[in-house]
C-alpha cells in the first residue's frame, strides 16, 4: 500500500474528488495539414468541450513530433500552420489554453521522473512501438519507445481529470492511468486517474484502403482529404474512394467497409444520424452517392480553409497566441512540478 496508511490515504482521495475540477487535456503533432480524421475524430470534440464546465487545454506537441526525423524550418512553419489550423476550425483562446509543449519545460521534467517509474518491457509491449519500430526498423530511437512516458507526463502536468481519445489511443491513456496510479502508491494521493472521452466518430478510415485507419503519411494521396484541399481534389478523392460492386447505399461496417465509411463521413459532417442519411440515399447509386458526400465535406470544411488562409497571413497573431497559451499553461504547470520534485526527494 506504500508509505502511507490506508484510512490517511482514503480521506487524501476524498479531499482530492471534492477539490478536483474537471480539466480536459488534449494534443495534436504539428505534423501535415489536418485531415478529415483528425476533424471528425479530435478537433470537433476539442471545440464543444470548450463550451463544458471545467477548464480544457490543447497543446501542439512538438516535442513528440521529433521523434522522427524532422526538417527544421518545416517544423517551424507546421507549428503555425497548425495553430491557424486549430483556431479556424473553432478553438477559441479565450475559452480553452492553446499551447506550444516545447515553451512549458515542465512536460521535460516530468516525463524524466515518470521515465524512472516504468519498466522497460511495459513500453515494448505497447502497439504502437512495435508497429512504428518495425517500419523503421533499427532505427527506432529511444524517443520513439518513451514518447508514451512524455504523453503521461502532459496529461498529469495539469492534473488533468479527462482525455479525449481515439480508439488506437487507448492502451496509451491505461499507461497514463498505471503511471497515475503508482506516483500516487509510491508519495500518496497526488494524481487524479484521467478518464477517456471517446469521441462518437473514433475512427475515419482511409478512401483507398477502408480497413485502413486515414492517415497523414499515406503515401497514395487520394487516400486523405485534408482541411486545406480544393473543392476538386475532395470531389476526385472521393469519385475514387473505393467502395464494391453493390451500388445500394447501405450501412454494414462489418460487410461494407467502403460505402459504410462515406456514410459515416457523411453523417459527421451533416449532423444527420445514420439512418437519417441511409433514407435520404434511398434511390441513389455509389457514383452519385459518393459526389454527394464530397458536397457535404466540401460545404464544411470550404469556411475553415478561407479562415486558414487569412491567419496564416498574419504569423505575428499567431505567436502570440502560443505565447499566451503558453504562458497561462506554464502557470498551472510549474506548482504541480515543484510539488513533484518535493514529493520524489530533489531539494
Amino acid at each position: 500500500m506504500g508509505r502511507f496508511p490506508l484510512a490517511r490515504r482514503c480521506a487524501a482521495l476524498e479531499r482530492m474528488s471534492k477539490d478536483a475540477v474537471r480539466r480536459v487535456f488534449s494534443g495534436i503533432q504539428p505534423t501535415g495539414t489536418p485531415h478529415l480524421g483528425n476533424y471528425l475524430g479530435a478537433i470537433e470534440s476539442w471545440v464543444s468541450l470548450q463550451n463544458e464546465p471545467g477548464s480544457v487545454l490543447y497543446s501542439i506537441v512538438d516535442l513528440h513530433s521529433i521523434t522522427v526525423p524532422q526538417d527544421p524550418a518545416v517544423l517551424r512553419q507546421s507549428i503555425l500552420d497548425m495553430t491557424a489550423a486549430l483556431l479556424a476550425c473553432g478553438i477559441n483562446p479565450e475559452k480553452s489554453i492553446l499551447f506550444q509543449q516545447s515553451q512549458v519545460a515542465e512536460h521535460t521534467q516530468l516525463s524524466w521522473i515518470l521515465t524512472c517509474m516504468v519498466r522497460l518491457p511495459r513500453l515494448q509491449h505497447l502497439h504502437q512501438w512495435k508497429a512504428k519500430s518495425a517500419k523503421q526498423k533499427h532505427d527506432g530511437t529511444v524517443g520513439l519507445l518513451t514518447y508514451p512516458v512524455l504523453q503521461a507526463a502532459d496529461v498529469l502536468l495539469y492534473k488533468s481529470t479527462h482525455v479525449p481519445v481515439g480508439e488506437d489511443q487507448v492502451q496509451h491513456l491505461e499507461l497514463v492511468q498505471d503511471l497515475a496510479r503508482g506516483f500516487n502508491k509510491k508519495y500518496g494521493e497526488f494524481f487524479p486517474v484521467p478518464k477517456s472521452i471517446l469521441t462518437s466518430m473514433k475512427k475515419v478510415k482511409s478512401l483507398r484502403d477502408p480497413s485502413a485507419k486515414m492517415s497523414k503519411s499515406d503515401p497514395d494521396r487520394l487516400a486523405t482529404v485534408r482541411i486545406t484541399d480544393s473543392p476538386e481534389e475532395i470531389v476526385q478523392k472521393f469519385r475514387k474512394a473505393v467502395t464494391d460492386f453493390t451500388s445500394e447505399v447501405t450501412y454494414d461496417p462489418a460487410h461494407r467497409e467502403g460505402v459504410s465509411n462515406l456514410v459515416a463521413i457523411h453523417s459527421a459532417v451533416t449532423g444527420l444520424p445514420v439512418e437519417e442519411v441511409v433514407r435520404q440515399s434511398a434511390g441513389l447509386d455509389t457514383a452519385h452517392y459518393k459526389l454527394l458526400v464530397a458536397d457535404a465535406v466540401i460545404e464544411k470544411f470550404t469556411p475553415i480553409k478561407s479562415e486558414i488562409e487569412k491567419l496564416k497571413m498574419d504569423k505575428d497573431h499567431l505567436e502570440k497566441v502560443l505565447q499566451m497559451g503558453s504562458a497561462r499553461a506554464k502557470e498551472l504547470a510549474y506548482p504541480v512540478c515543484q510539488e513533484v520534485k518535493k514529493l520524489v526527494g530533489f531539494l
